[in-house]
């Protein structure tokens, strides 16, 4: 019997995934245990396997299709075994039309539906699936058909007459429609040369040499982008953010990093950097100012001191800000630190991240030491209570002893949820970390 193949809920919080890739077709043989596809969630990329074994019978969505959780996206079965044309409706779909809708029979549409069709809701388009194979078929997206069912369901026939009354694509060679769609251009927009304007390469190329088009290049806010993009705007609008700014003198880090570098290779085979070093400060200062290691709790009811320092470290990868988290910061020396920090930095880069990686994070650093950049407000990683901004090491004439030296100083700015801590805590918390990095041998005992 043909078993189904599930979108997974990865997290607690997890409604949607993307599919990133297949890495079976239709037709191919499934081992238990082998990935069947990738799917992207929570800035994350996981890859799902086969809980049973025989033949990819059917794949439901395409790459980049965001598919809600438990929806059934395959079918993996004994080969010539049948299977649905169209997904299964979902448990949460089934629940939602038995309580909000009572039964009713829809006439058949040209012969082809059966009064007794279930039909799926997907979204805020409801369809027959009848209409929804069409659709497939035809290219069609529901989402542009004018539904005449029950409640503006889509009827077969709705798609068919929304094809009949649509404008006719314009005539192309295969090879003219491949090149239109690499270069991102509209076949609408370019006159054919050929019998009744049947558009060739050429034409698209010489359109293109005579076009100089002042239109922006255009990149989907979706997968980690996406979920970048809701989490900043949901903190930046419901935090109430406040920032304070201190310059550090980082001459004697400079120098702890210099004497113990050959040691720190010898150990862990990769160097320390001053993100190591200030998370060890950052751990320490901590462990004297719990209320920073703090977050508000789900109901905002509560304050919550962490036990455990967990730092989150932000990195920048191509598809987007993720922030793995060094667990138990506060009881690892430099050697531990840079080990772990080094191999969640090339695991994000590289998309290897799992979702235990990715949470339980107590306070989060943000370093762009390795910019141009003086200083800059840095936005919460909620629920934490706080996060601190790191920005370059730059040499700053400064006045020592009735003297003007020139110190290599940088610009460390904390932003903290003003609803979970005062300004003085967090002002003492800054003054503490900004002492340790000045003198900060006691790191070491």
């Amino acid at each position: 019997m043909a078993k189904e193949v599930f979108m997974p809920k990865l997290s607690s919080t997890m409604e949607t995934g993307t599919i990133l890739q297949w890495m079976k077709n239709e037709g191919d043989p499934v081992e238990m245990g082998e990935p069947v596809f990738e799917v992207m969630s929570d800035k994350i990329n996981i890859e799902v396997e086969a809980y049973e074994e025989g033949f990819m019978l059917k794949k439901y969505y395409n790459v980049d299709d965001v598919v809600p959780v438990n929806t059934v996206v395959g079918y993996i079965g004994e080969k010539e075994e049948n299977v649905p044309d169209t997904p299964p409706e979902s448990t949460e779909d089934s629940e939602s039309d038995a309580a909000s809708e009572p039964e009713q029979n829809e006439p058949a549409a040209h012969g082809t539906e059966s009064s007794s069709v279930r039909q799926v809701e997907r979204g805020q388009i409801r369809a027959t699936p009848a209409a929804r194979r069409v659709a497939r078929e035809e290219e069609v997206s529901l989402s542009d058909v004018t539904g005449s069912g029950p409640k503006q369901r889509v009827q077969q026939q709705d798609v068919r007459d929304f094809l009949q009354n649509a404008p006719k694509p314009p005539k192309a060679t295969p090879l003219a429609r491949k090149w239109a769609e690499d270069q991102n251009v509209d076949l609408n927009t370019v006159e054919g040369s050929g019998p009744v304007n049947k558009i060739y390469t050429k034409d698209l190329s010489a359109a293109q040499e005579e076009t100089v088009s002042s239109e922006p290049d255009r990149i989907p806010v979706k997968g980690v982008r996406k979920v970048v993009a809701d989490r900043m705007a949901e903190s930046a609008s419901t935090v109430p953010h406040v920032t304070l700014n201190s310059d550090v003198d980082m001459t004697e880090a400079i120098r702890l990093r210099s004497q113990i570098q050959d040691k720190v290779v010898e150990q862990t085979g990769s160097k320390l950097s001053y993100t190591e070093i200030i998370m060890k400060a950052v751990a320490a200062a901590l462990k004297r100012h719990p209320s920073i290691n703090a977050s508000l709790s789900s109901d905002q009811q509560e304050i919550l001191l962490h036990r455990d320092i967990n730092i989150g470290l932000a990195v920048a990868t191509e598809q987007g800000l993720v922030v793995p988290v060094v667990p138990s910061a506060g009881e690892k020396g430099l050697t531990a630190l840079v080990k772990e920090s080094k191999q969640l930095a090339a695991d994000a880069r590289n998309q290897q991240l799992n979702p235990q990686q990715m949470q339980g994070g107590t306070f989060t650093i943000s370093n762009l030491g390795m910019y141009a950049v003086d200083g800059f407000t840095p936005i919460i990683n909620q629920p934490e209570a706080a996060i601190l901004g790191v920005g370059q090491m730059k040499e700053t004439p400064t006045a020592r002893n009735g003297n003007v030296e020139l110190r290599p100083l940088t610009t460390f700015s904390l932003s903290f949820d003003h609803r979970i801590v005062d300004g003085a805590p967090a002002a003492a918390f800054l003054t503490e970390l900004k002492q340790m990095l000045e003198a900060p041998y006691e790191l070491l005992m």
